[in-house]
């Protein structure tokens, strides 16, 4: 990837080398939709508290969550189980995607709750987050499917199980 912002915020986040987990999650779902490389991304590496915070302006859930995406712009699939629209480079072949921010707490309790390696995790969750700004969604069982489906190929191609199959 050209162009990936991060913020850590959460300084344990430097443990899991947040940056290069990224930087290969967010290539690999790109390489898999052959959509080009040269793509600008900004990651918040945050806590529960920052992320509530988020949430609950963006979204009205006053909660801490995962991962949370805002697309640079609208790609949404015109029907259910339909595809995005592909995002359009600008003139330097450059294709801004958008804003990922992710919780440390949040995501280091559902990989030991899984029994889950968080690094393994926190990559499905940043893949799952590019697969939002590029305008999937699982908000009907068809979308849920499709976007599910490319999760699992992608982790897949990068030699991790699936994360929706019980270990």
């Amino acid at each position: 990837m050209q162009n990936m912002d991060i913020d850590i915020e959460d300084p344990r986040w430097a443990a899991l080398d947040i940056e290069a987990l990224c930087e290969t999650a967010i290539g690999a779902t790109l390489v898999h939709l052959c959509l080009p490389l040269d793509a600008e991304v900004s990651i918040l590496a945050c806590d529960d508290a920052r992320i509530a915070t988020l949430n609950a302006e963006f979204r009205a859930k006053p909660t801490p969550t995962n991962v949370l995406s805002w697309p640079s712009e609208e790609r949404a699939a015109m029907r259910a189980g339909g595809l995005p629209h592909p995002p359009e480079p600008d003139p330097s072949g450059m294709i801004e995607l958008g804003d990922i921010a992710i919780s440390y707490d949040t995501c280091a309790a559902e990989a030991r709750t899984a029994g889950k390696n968080i690094a393994h995790h926190v990559t499905h969750l940043v893949v799952h987050g590019t697969l939002h700004l590029l305008g999937y969604d699982h908000e009907n069982e068809q979308d849920a499917a499709l976007m599910e489906g490319l999760e699992v190929e992608i982790l897949g191609k990068m030699g991790l199980d699936d994360p929706y199959r019980e270990s």
